[in-house]
This record gives C-alpha cells, structure tokens and sequence, in this order.
C-alpha cells in the first residue's frame, strides 16, 4: 500500500490528511488518490475511506486495477506458481494467497466496480492524455574517446581500419580489397556504428597487449574484412568467401552483433578494463531468466500438489526431451497415449497437466548471463533498470562477487537500443595458450617438428599440414575443439577427412536438422567419389562445388538468391531469415518472389521451384559459414598441437578440467590410447602421479615426455598448500624426506589431513612407500611442531643455522608392509577421485577394446541404443520396489573413460547380482536409457553381466594380425609367430586380417592355431608385427 493508503489501514486519519495534502502541494493538479477494483479483504473499507478523504481535500481519484494474473480463470495456476514460489503446498492453511479478483479486467468490469463513481474510470484516461512519452527507438552508445587530429568517431575508424588492412593484404591494397573496405565502412558510417567498431577494437587490442588470448572470431562478425583489419576477428573473411551483409545488413538495420571469446580464466579481466574506461556505473551484466520447462514444470506442479517425488519424475519422464524431438507440455497430451490417458485419468492428474500447461515457459529463477555485458553512454540505471545478483566464482579468487545486472534480458536490451555484447571465456583458447608456453619451455620455439618451420604463434600454422589431417582421419579427436564426440570423429573418419573445407562443412553438418535431412551422408558419398555431385543450375558450381552441391551454409542460400534471382546480398539476407522462422505464410511469401525473379532472369521455373524447395529445406537448419570458419580454425589449432606437440596438449588440455572428474578420467585415457591415432607413440603417454619435488599447480611434461599430474587436482589440497609447497622447493630445493617436507611447509596451509591426501595420491613416493609414510605421519608433525615451539621460545637449534638438518637427525620411517593393489588404488581414488598408478581393467585392457567403441564418456550419444563394454564394479546398492517388494540393484561402474549408473531389475538382476560385486571386472550388456538423453549422464537398463576373465576363455574373442596392404612378412617372422602361439595355448582362435583400404578387411582363419589371449602373448606378437598389428576381435564380427 501507497503512504496516504497505509496510514487509512492503520486507523491514523491525521497522517493520511497531512501526506495527501503534501503531495497535493508538491504535484498541484497531477496528483490523485487511488482506490483499486478487486475483493481483498479490507480494501472495500479502504476505498471508501478514500473517497471520504478526497471529498475533505478536493482531490480527484483514479480507480487502478492490481493485476497478479491476466484472466480470471488464471487465479488456480498462478496460485500454484505461488506455492512453488514459496515451496508451500496448495492445501497449507496457513500460506500466503491471493484474491481471485486480482486479473486484469476489461472496460466493462472496472465500470461495474465503482458505478457510483464514474469520474474514477474518466480520470485514468485523464492521465493518460496528459503523459507524452516518445516510443521512436534510438541506440545508446557511449561516445569513443578519439585522438587528436580526428574530428569523428567515423574519421578515426576509416583510418584504422584502412591502416589494418595494409598490414593484412599489402600496401598499396589490392582493388577487391579496397572495393569490399569501402562498401563495408560506407554502411558503418552510414548506420551510425562506428563508435560500435571502435569500442570492440579498443578491449580486444587491449586484451592483446596483456597477453590474453582471443578468439579468431565468433558468429557472423568474421564475415566481415573490417573486423579483420581491426584485429577483432583473426579470419579472412574473402579467402574463405564469408559475406558482411550476413553480419551487418544495410537494407534491414539493427545493431552489430560481435561476440568475442577470451581466455576463460582472464576474461575477468576484460570486463575490468571496460569497467574503468567507461564508469563502473555505466557498465553492467545482463540478466537471464531460468524458464519453467515441461519436464520441470511437471515437477513443480506435482510437488505443490501432494504427488510423491518419485511420481512426478516417472511422469515428467514420459514427455520427450532430447535435441531434436522436445515436446511441451501441451503437446505430450495431444500427441502421446500414455500422457494423454493419465491427462484423462482423474481430477489430480488433470489439475496437474492443466496447471502445467498454464505455467510452462514462465521464469522459474533469474540469474546473471554467463556472457552478456552492456556499456551505456553513462550510469546504467538511468537507461535500464538494475539490481544487483551474486555470480558463481566470478571474481579473481574464484569466490562469487556481487555484481550489477540489468533487469532486462538480451533480447529486451536490443529492443531499448542499449549496447551490448557476449564476452565469452573459452577453454580451449587457455589450452592452446598453455600447451604452446610448454612447447616453447621445452624447445625454444613453436616449430614443426618435422620441418623445422618455426611460428611466431598458431595463427600463423598452414592449414594444409597431412599428420593432421592423418591424425583426425583416424579418428584422433579426443580434446580436438568442437570434433571430440563420437558422432563428429565417425563423420570425420567416414570422410577421409583432409582439408580443412571438411572440418568447416562437418562444424555445420553435425547439427541435427543436416542429420536428420540426411545431407551429412551425401556430403560424405559424392566427397568419397561414391554418388556424382550436382549442382542446381550451372551458375552455382562455384557457390556449391566446395560442399559437393550440398547447401550447408546460410551465405550460400544468400549466394543462390544473389546470383540466380538478382537479390543484393541484403535482401537476400532478409530471405535467409524469412526461411529460418517457422512462419509457413511468410516463407510462402519469400520463395514465391524468389522463383518469380528467378524465372524473370532466366531460370527455368522447374528449376527455380526445385531451388525454392532446396532454400526452405536447408536454410532451416542451415549453419553460418563464419562461425563455422572461425572456430574450425581452433579446431585445426588444438588438432595440429595435439599431433605434433601430444604431451604438452594433453597436459593443457587435463589443467582445464582440473575441476571435473569424469574429464580428467577420460583425457588419462585417451593420453594411454594415443597410439591408435599417432602411432609413433605405440605405449601412449606416461601420465605420473603427482610429486611434490616435480608437479606445479597444473599438469606439466616431464622432460622425457610424460606428463606429471598437478597437485591441484588432489582432493583437500588448496590453492595454500601449493603454494607453500612450491614456494618451499624454489627456495630450498628439492624435498629429501617426509620430515623435510613438513619442516619447510607452512603448516597452517598445509595441514595433516592435507598431507594424507598427498600421501594417498602418490605425491610422497619418492620419500618411502605409502603405508610406510602413513604411519610415520603423526610423528613427523609432532616433531616438527616441538621445534617450532623451540623456535618460538628462543631455544633455536641444538647445531645452530648452519647445523644438520632435521631429516638427519630424525627417526626413521616406521617399517610396516606396503599396502596391497587393491588398497592402494581404492585410496588412490578417494584422494583424486580416479585411478593413476594403474587401473583394475588394465589386466583386461585389450580385452575392453574389443566391446566398442560404447563407453561411459559416451553414453549419452547412445541414448536408447543397446551398449556392451568393459568396467569394473565400484558400488553396489540393493533396494527393494515399494509395489511388488522385489530387489533390485543400483550400480556404479567405472572403465578407462569415466563411471556411469546401471541400473539392475527383475531377471537380469537375479542373473547378474553375484556377478556385480564390488571391484569385479565385469562385460556389461544394456539399453542406455533415451528418456535421459538431455542429461549428462545417462544411465543404463542392465541387460546382463559377464566377468572379464571368462569372455577371455570363453573362445569368443580372437586374436587378429592384421597386416597393411602390400606388405610382404618373411617366413622367419611367421615361424617366430607360430612359437609364440605354441608357447601360449588357449582358447581364442587367430586370424589374418589383409587390410586393403576397404571398410571390411578380408579375415582368415586358422582351424587349427589358437592362444591365450593374454598380455604377454600380445606383447610378444606386437613385437613382431607392430603395435597396431595385434588386438583381439569378437569372433562374431
């Protein structure tokens, strides 16, 4: 309530005359007293108080309506929305409501409240006759400092712009270059965004100087030759036939769209500078706006409305989810019998979908935009309104900081006309950056290896280098940008990949829509030579021909309507953007013109109509050639470092997810499987424990080219303990025992819990084994801090400064057994969350290789699929179902790449659950669940389970030499072979594969040789026949 209001409920008459008049005083004839139209309880009383009070002072009144929801039938939902709001129940007594009057009501009603007032609902169009507010939008960009010597923000753009592009084509500039200069800076100037371009050019050159990565580009942007002369984006845009209109449209204008990527652990930093240049007033974040989704909404519903947990999410369950096939709410009742049955079930059920239904796409939570930052001419709030968030781990320390954000989302900030922009912290621009310090460490140089070609950075690598391309064909993709998942390498490898034109098109083929259409397939068949490429019409070969005729990018849709239909390159881009809505009349509307100018220039109509069909079909789902140009280029970068350069790769790229567990395993990994894609590394990279007398903070390589673990990745060692560690050894050297260790630590960082988890993390190795350093710990602690407290009371050392240290004259170790595998690994595990002195399946790791290529790092492309890997069993958790009162089982499991959930009921558990103990190597066959696929971690509906050591004996896996083509093996080789197999008799038969480039390699099988399928049988052939010339194979393949 207003303060006139407040003080007529709380029965002070006095106080609401003095406030009225005061007002009344201070406004003259613009102020009015307010009586709202709605059946809360005391505010007929209050109204009529009122009307008494504005009879007294000769004021006017004005009926208001306080609207909580739009219609009254709306009362029941936004109810629940309260109720989850509050994590209150519908049926709490004693929880705050609402009137159901509180709608938005039409003429009519607001009349029939106050009928004997009819002056009240006069007055509000009284007021809104004398408000003059100018809706014209206009853009808010601060002004750009400029130099002396330049009148405008347009004079001084022109002439960097101009200078950057001599540095980039030559001086003087080739004709092409200056025409497409010119046009480009003729539409900045003309639209009024020169101070845009400047304000970008300023924090990205910033951002250069102080060493922090950025991104070659990001979005249309890199389209654009002005971008590049500026050094905003690292692209050029004309070799690779990117269009500016696509970025910046001059027949249709709206403000620039330039997202920028920085280093993800300095782009704080970024954000700073624009702070101080512009006024922390005036430069905020942006808000965004967590929506009520269908599955979440069922969830919430269902909770204020007594369903139980495990209800709900069996419901929510049932509506699709995954990329590509997502229902709402509304369209799970309509199209899905179950959801429609249940909708039709019983009031509970209906009041649950029908309360969902009104709810779903409503803001759940507000939160602060990972990326967004506006900058205003001046304080911010004077443009937007604000409010003040609390991020996660934004500030330099990694803690939270408060921040200022806009109360209007991105989309609202671009209708108001503010400036804004996406700064964006990536990864893998941290990778890169670490990857080359180390390579530089170590040789002096970025060189190639091979050639011995040395770069000043990676934006100067060629793009034509074979080993990586060779590298990527065989599907070596792991921690590649943008190319790591499974269905990326199998594309990548399905096409012989060797260019990068093919790493640009698969960026865009790999999206949902181009699957779906089944155009990844024919890109990969007419590349193969497999299906004969054609094109449309003539006129497009040279638009078509480096995607084989197949529409993949949106420049090209703009490109076709350019040249065939005579569209300038901004109507066609309005095309583009008409085809990619889901409006069918305004698609309609756009290809009948297309096909009639067409046709008007030429074209056969047959043929215009079969390109308008092709321009709906693939500009829906078409990907911009310029994002997929720019960030192909970081593809290429972190695939060339991982080809040439593998060990300070992995290391970097391991230091990035120092914070995630599962990635850590999985990046282990595939450092001890690098050998399948660069075979000159046949064992794979050496990842080592950590080792406090050689790890820093982060993952490093050693100088034999392992890579040392960082010790900030042991659990319950932080930031502190490091540093002391390190500051430690930088002044003193390397550590010579335990006792020396903790003497020359700060003990307030480094406590013995800390110390624990080194010690179980294999960080102390070098000072005894680990039992044995367990057991000495109390000892060393207590001896270290009796002679502090020496220290402290002025006693000093017995020998004085220069005397023995205190590793000489301490006790020994204590002499206790070492710890077994098993526990030293389990404790391994609890210390760093994973295994990394070895590994339970290691026994059975050619074995695992035989089940792919499903694993628990890839699951979730197998949603719905039937899997069957190797793992090893880490937990076990029996329950029991509430409705028939039958066990079943929980798992978890763990292999090379990660852990996953399998989840075990009826007869496959009652197969499987004395097979699925903890730490059994066991084969695991299941469904992986699809109801899931949107998540991370999708788990597995257990089929049955086999142990390892069986399957090895079982004669269902053979031993496969596979030799490559043409290749001539003496008989001497093959004699030496035959004893190897005589001196390891077993069960799995043997095989000569005779690879011949086909996808299938001819096999032939001995009927009478057979071996025991175990590692030093397979090391020995591996000797003989190279290290990718052995594996095992199911014999049913």
């Amino acid at each position: 309530a207003g303060e006139v209001a407040r003080h007529l409920l709380e029965g002070r008459p006095e106080a609401a005359r003095e406030a009225a008049s005061w007002y009344a005083n201070l406004f003259k004839d613009r102020y009015y007293l307010e009586v709202q139209a709605h059946g809360t309880e005391g505010q007929a009383e209050l109204n009529a108080k009122v009307f008494e009070l504005a009879d007294e002072l000769g004021l006017p009144v004005v009926a208001t309506n306080d609207a909580h929801f739009l219609a009254r039938e709306d009362h029941e939902a936004h109810d629940t929305l309260l109720c989850i709001g509050l994590g209150k129940d519908k049926d709490d007594p004693g929880r705050m409501r609402y009137d159901n009057g509180l709608y938005l009501k039409n003429p009519v009603e607001m009349r029939g409240t106050f009928p004997d007032h009819s002056e009240t609902i006069e007055n509000t169009l009284r007021i809104a006759d004398e408000v003059t507010l100018d809706f014209e939008k206009s853009y808010h960009v601060p002004a750009f400092s400029l130099p002396r010597g330049y009148a405008t923000e347009g004079d001084y753009l022109t002439h960097l712009a101009t200078a950057g592009a001599k540095k980039r084509y030559g001086d003087p500039l080739p004709d092409h270059v200056r025409s497409r200069l010119e046009f480009e800076l003729g539409v900045i100037l003309k639209t009024g965004y020169a101070g845009y371009f400047l304000i970008t050019w300023d924090f990205i050159r910033w951002a250069r100087e102080q060493g922090i990565p950025v991104g070659p580009g990001r979005g249309s942007a890199a389209g654009s030759v002005v971008s590049y002369s500026l050094w905003i984006t690292n692209l050029d845009p004309l070799h690779f036939d990117l269009l500016f209109e696509r970025f910046l449209n001059p027949e249709r204008v709206s403000m620039p769209d330039i997202d920028v990527d920085f280093c993800f652990e300095r782009r704080n930093e970024v954000i700073e500078y624009v702070r101080q240049k512009y006024g922390r007033d005036a430069v905020g974040q942006i808000i965004t706006f967590g929506t009520m989704k269908s599955r979440a909404v069922i969830r919430d519903v269902g909770r204020t409305l007594g369903f139980e947990p495990s209800e709900t999410d069996r419901i929510a369950k049932l509506i699709p989810n995954q990329s590509g096939q997502s229902y709402t709410v509304r369209e799970a009742v309509d199209r899905l019998a179950e959801v429609r049955d249940l909708y039709r079930s019983d009031e509970r059920h209906r009041n649950l979908f029908d309360y969902s239904m009104t709810l779903e796409g409503l803001s759940r939570h507000a939160s602060v935009h990972a990326a967004g930052i506006v900058i205003a001419p001046g304080p911010l709030d004077d443009y937007v309104p604000v409010c003040v968030q609390q991020t996660k781990g934004g500030a330099a320390s990694g803690d939270g900081e408060s921040v200022v954000v806009t109360q209007y989302d991105m989309n609202a900030l671009e209708d108001t006309g503010m400036l804004k922009m996406d700064f964006l912290g990536l990864k893998t621009l941290t990778v890169i950056q670490e990857a080359v310090t180390m390579v530089r460490e170590r040789v002096g140089a970025l060189r190639h290896p091979r050639t011995g070609e040395v770069y000043d950075a990676m934006d100067d690598v060629p793009l034509d280098d074979p080993d990586v391309y060779r590298m990527i064909a065989r599907g070596g993709t792991a921690g590649v940008f943008q190319f790591e998942s499974t269905l990326a390498s199998d594309k990548l490898r399905a096409m012989r990949c060797d260019r990068f034109e093919d790493l640009v098109a698969t960026n865009a083929l790999i999206r949902p829509g181009t699957l779906d259409s089944g155009m990844t397939d024919v890109y990969i068949r007419r590349k193969l030579g497999e299906e004969p490429v054609r094109y449309p019409h003539p006129d497009l070969v040279k638009t078509l021909a480096p995607t084989y005729g197949v529409i993949v990018y949106q420049e090209q849709v703009m490109a076709i309507a350019h040249i065939l239909a005579g569209y300038t390159l901004g109507e066609a881009d309005v095309l583009r953007k008409a085809v990619g809505k889901k409006d069918a009349a305004l698609i309609v509307e756009e290809l009948k013109a297309f096909v009639a100018r067409a046709v008007a220039r030429g074209v056969d109509r047959r043929v215009a109509q079969e390109l308008a069909g092709l321009i709906e079909k693939f500009g829906r789902y078409g990907f911009p050639k310029a994002h997929a140009s720019a960030y192909s280029l970081l593809s290429y970068q972190t695939a060339w470092l991982k080809a040439h350069y593998p060990a300070e790769f992995m290391a970097a790229l391991l230091s990035s997810v120092l914070d995630r567990t599962d990635d850590v395993v999985k990046y282990i990994g595939e450092c001890r499987e690098l050998g399948r894609a660069l075979p000159h590394l046949k064992d794979g990279i050496e990842v080592l424990p950590p080792d406090v007398n050689e790890s820093r903070w982060k993952f490093w390589v050693t100088e034999d080219l392992g890579i040392r673990f960082g010790l900030g990745a042991v659990r319950g060692v932080g930031a502190g303990a490091v540093g002391s560690i390190l500051a430690g050894r930088r002044d003193k050297g390397a550590f010579q025992g335990l006792f020396d260790f903790i003497e020359r630590t700060d003990l307030r960082a480094l406590n013995k819990r800390a110390c624990e988890a080194l010690i179980a993390a294999g960080a102390l190795d070098s000072f005894g084994h680990r039992a044995q350093l367990l057991a000495g710990l109390d000892a060393a602690y207590s001896e270290v801090q009796a002679r502090a407290a020496e220290v402290a009371a002025g006693q000093g050392s017995l020998f004085g400064a220069e005397g023995p240290t205190m590793e000489r004259i301490a006790l020994r170790l204590p002499d206790v057994p070492k710890w077994d595998e098993q526990e030293r690994l389990a404790r391994e595990k609890e210390a760093l969350g994973f295994f990394i002195s070895g590994h339970p399946l290691d026994r059975y790791r050619d074995l695992s290789r035989a089940f792919g290529p499903a694993n628990t790092a890839a699951l979730p492309e197998f949603a719905g699929q039937d899997v069957e890997f190797a793992c090893v069993v880490t937990k076990v958790v029996r329950q029991v179902l509430r409705r028939d009162n039958t066990e079943w089982g929980k798992v978890t499991v763990e292999d090379f790449h990660g852990t996953t959930t399998v989840l075990a009921f009826g007869e496959a558990w009652q197969r499987a659950r004395t097979v699925l103990v903890q730490d059994a190597a066991v084969l695991l066959r299941g469904t992986v669940s699809n109801r899931e696929r949107d998540e991370e971690d999708p788990p597995i509906f257990l089929d049955s389970a086999e142990p390892l050591g069986a399957v090895g004996e079982s004669g269902r896996i053979a031993v496969a030499i596979e030799l490559p083509p043409g290749s001539e093996v003496e008989r001497e080789i093959f004699g030496r072979a035959r004893g190897i197999l005589a001196a390891h008799p077993g069960p799995a038969p043997v095989e000569v594969w005779l690879a011949n480039g086909a996808v299938e390699a001819p096999r032939l099988r001995s009927r009478t040789l057979r071996v025991r399928p175990e590692r030093e049988a397979l090391a020995a052939l591996r000797e003989l026949f190279g290290p990718g010339g052995v594996r095992l194979v199911r014999v049913d393949r």
